[in-house]
């Protein structure tokens, strides 16, 4: 955990925040310090989770938009900036996945994945940035990831193949955006518990034990371990860090194939 405080008088932005991976990142940096904006599509949920992150003593809300919507998005960003302040923290951490064989994968199956992943998270990056960079202040973004971007996956093409575009994306900004003083790096997290992600693709007993078997740490990782490398590649400790992409898979990669 960071120091308190770490992220005083800052605007933290996640989307895809009101549950998983997601909430607990926007639970840390609430607890931090920072004002924090969460964006959705289920206001019930959104709702919920900016009151348990307003309980953090920090502003918390939750605005229902649909990061594929480059114009909401805009008019999004524009609220949060007028309320919370000018955000200098993004998390784009939206996503769609499930899994299908390559051949019964339809044109709208494919569409909606990609453009929830890799245009959406376009969409968010380009608004924030721009308003960053216009306001004259520094801007530090992680995006999630996935291993199945590094490897390929036979069962989510759909979503390893738009989260490849999103470490593109990443390293390219990375590169042209380092003059205005912003940042932008990947997090990729392995098999993490009580995420959509772990019981949607790997909900059976006997799969999850398969995958264990891959990992030589033993074990998946916990929202708080996914939490804490995020937090830390925002904050300024990792000030000299842009463009790259923390694995943090318990060793998997390293495994014999």
């Amino acid at each position: 955990m960071l120091p308190p405080n770490t992220f005083h008088g800052h605007t933290a932005l996640v989307t895809g925040g009101s549950n998983g991976i997601g909430l607990a990142i926007a639970l840390s940096l609430s607890r931090l310090g920072a004002n924090v904006a969460i964006v959705g599509r289920d206001s019930g949920r959104l709702d919920a989770a900016a009151e348990e992150l307003s309980r953090n003593g920090s502003t918390a809300a939750g605005y229902s938009v649909d990061v594929r919507d480059a114009d909401g998005v805009r008019e999004t960003i524009g609220e949060i900036s007028r309320k919370l302040g000018t955000i200098s923290l993004l998390v784009n951490n939206a996503a769609g996945n499930f899994r299908v064989d390559p051949l019964d994968l339809s044109p709208n199956g494919w569409r909606a994945v990609v453009d929830i992943v890799l245009n959406g998270t376009w969409n968010v990056t380009q608004a924030v940035g721009r308003n960053a960079i216009e306001a004259g202040i520094p801007l530090s973004v992680v995006n999630i990831g996935t291993t199945a971007a590094l490897t390929g996956s036979s069962s989510t093409i759909h979503s390893a193949s738009a989260k490849s575009g999103v470490l593109t994306m990443t390293k390219s900004l990375a590169a042209a955006w380092a003059q205005h003083g912003i940042r932008l790096n990947t997090l990729t997290p392995g098999l993490t518990e009580g995420t959509g992600g772990a019981d949607v693709l790997y909900g059976t007993p006997d799969e999850l034990k398969r995958h264990l078997r891959e990992i030589p740490l033993g074990r998946i990782a916990t929202k708080d371990e996914i939490s804490n490398a995020c937090t830390y590649l925002l904050s300024d400790f990792a000030g000299y860090i842009t463009g790259t992409n923390l694995i943090i898979d318990g060793g998997r990669q390293l495994a014999a194939k």
